[in-house]
């Protein structure tokens, strides 16, 4: 039966204390930094259902367990196994995340095997999968969001290097131009990565100083990608995570724009409120900017070195009527954005959604009301999401206010494609 979810708050310390109480309708700022919302059945934070007359009910997880096939149907059930294969959020960041990469799903199973065989305990600080699944995912900015994603052109860093006017880079600029490939970053990335604290002291510094002097003094093509070293420099001074940032893909997303991540893709979100939806799994390899775990080996096994533009990794958007559907190749979630107008003056006024497997609707302006076949009518207001299971029956859904929008995410094996 359809239920309202109440979503899961995660105090995280990068996180916003505005976007997501404001989202809610709660006093800003919020009393401590908010990130995460999410809006799934992940054990650590599944969110709290509620019926569509209001009572409280279970969690998410509990609803699931207690009927997977009614729950998640056959299908999703046969590819996936008893759980809701993906994590919807929305993601509120006012500082930077870590640097970080996720596994294939070959890679996760043998890494999850083979940490199992070393007796590592599952919650483990030095663990690195904590499960054997992939985790690739899609984000979309609601506000204006900013990333580090993929390595850029090696012949596009080599310029950047050369911009600075950094002597103490000069050894290490010659590792890319005498070749500027993947082998070439992953010879720069290691050897960055694993420099002794004594020469990061001296490094950073001088790159950092580098950034101001061109910055403050001559025009860059490069000036977003200088503005964020230093900022990361500032947060995280003898990380040399922040000599990394130099080699990837600085992105800027503008409202409705979305990028795929895929296993092996070194990323770090840098600020901005977006919606986020991956596989469900903790496999989280990290590559600095943080005080967390870092195992370099491991991270060097799962890392894809392979250039790549930054238009390659802005997803292609599908538009049916209301619905705008972010095509990935993931065959774990689906989303798309759905905007109706409550006046039905400008567009539709209501969408009607009839596919097998599970949907979670998270709302994140203005109401929507969620009608069943049968008469039931589900209110669901800006930060909270509808849970609509396989076996319900189809439902239509009618914006509640002027303007109402809301994320899809459903299961593309439930449904076939």
């Amino acid at each position: 039966m359809m239920k309202r979810l109440e979503g899961v708050v995660r105090p995280y310390a990068w996180g916003s204390r505005v976007a997501i109480a404001a989202m809610q309708g709660r006093p800003v700022p919020s009393a401590h930094p908010e990130a995460e919302l999410w809006f799934g059945s992940h054990p650590a934070g599944p969110a709290r259902c509620v019926g569509a007359d209001g009572a409280p009910h279970t969690d998410l997880l509990t609803a699931i367990d207690a009927n997977p096939v009614d729950a998640l149907g056959s299908s999703s059930v046969s590819a996936f196994g008893n759980r809701l294969p993906f994590l919807l959020k929305v993601l509120a960041a006012d500082e930077p995340l870590s640097l970080q990469a996720h596994p294939s799903s070959a890679q996760a199973r043998e890494g999850f095997e083979r940490e199992n065989a070393q007796g590592l305990a599952l919650d483990a600080r030095d663990r690195n999968y904590r499960d054997p699944w992939h985790k690739p995912e899609l984000i979309v900015a609601i506000t204006p969001f900013d990333a580090l994603a993929g390595f850029r052109n090696p012949h596009e860093t080599v310029r950047l290097l050369r911009e600075l006017q950094v002597s103490e880079l000069d050894p290490y600029l010659g590792m890319l131009v005498g070749q500027p490939d993947s082998e070439g970053l992953r010879a720069l990335f290691t050897t960055w990565l694993t420099l002794p604290e004594s020469a990061i002291k001296l490094l950073v510094p001088a790159v950092l100083a580098g950034a101001v002097e061109q910055l403050g003094t001559r025009s860059s093509d490069f000036a977003a990608e200088l503005r964020t070293v230093l900022e990361l420099g500032e947060a995280y001074p003898l990380d040399p995570g922040v000599l990394a940032s130099l080699l990837l893909n600085r992105l800027h997303l503008e409202p409705g724009e979305g990028i795929y991540l895929p296993a092996g893709n070194l990323h770090a979100y840098l600020s901005g409120t977006g919606v986020e939806i991956m596989a469900n799994s903790d496999n989280v390899l990290r590559g600095g900017l943080t005080p967390k775990h870092i195992d370099v080996p491991e991270l060097l096994r799962v890392l894809d070195f392979t250039p790549v533009e930054p238009d390659e990794l802005v997803v292609p958007i599908r538009t049916i009527g209301a619905e705008r559907i972010y095509l990935t190749p993931a065959p774990e979630f689906r989303l798309s954005r759905v905007e109706l107008d409550g006046t039905g003056l400008l567009y539709a006024s209501s969408i009607c959604f009839d596919m097998p497997g599970p949907q979670i609707l998270a709302v994140l302006s203005g109401a929507v009301e969620v009608r069943s076949p049968s008469g039931t009518v589900m209110s669901v207001t800006a930060g909270q999401a509808a849970w609509i299971a396989d076996s319900d029956p189809d439902v239509v859904v009618r914006a509640a206010s002027s303007r109402a929008v809301f994320f899809r995410a459903l299961v593309p094996a439930a449904v076939g494609h």
